[in-house]
């Protein structure tokens, strides 16, 4: 059955550089996935965690949850948000999403 399928043999003697060459593509994946969606990302993260602490009483504000209302009152870890005339919710300082202009808050 030789004749039909040719015997592979191994090659002698290779480049002393094929080592490196044959791990180039994986560093260059590696390298384009970090410019592309790790870094970017990190940055989207570092602005959020920025937003999250400089938000005062008076912001108004939307939650990822899509509630919307005006900072009343604050501590470390959470804010109460005043969604109505007389209706406070109580939300984790992480889940605040975004900052919105000022009097676009239903309780304003």
């Amino acid at each position: 059955m030789s004749f039909l399928i040719s015997d592979a043999w191994a090659q002698v003697g290779g480049e002393g550089g094929s080592g490196f060459l044959s791990l180039l593509p994986l560093v260059i994946i590696f390298v384009l996935f970090y410019f592309l969606l790790i870094r970017p990302q990190q940055k989207r993260a570092k602005q959020h965690k920025e937003m999250v602490a400089s938000v005062k009483k008076g912001d108004d504000v939307a939650t990822n949850g899509g509630l919307v209302g005006r900072v009343v009152d604050l501590d470390d870890n959470f804010v109460t948000l005043e969604i109505a005339k007389g209706v406070n919710v109580k939300v984790q300082r992480p889940s605040i999403g975004q900052m919105i202009p000022k009097g676009s808050a239903a309780g304003s």
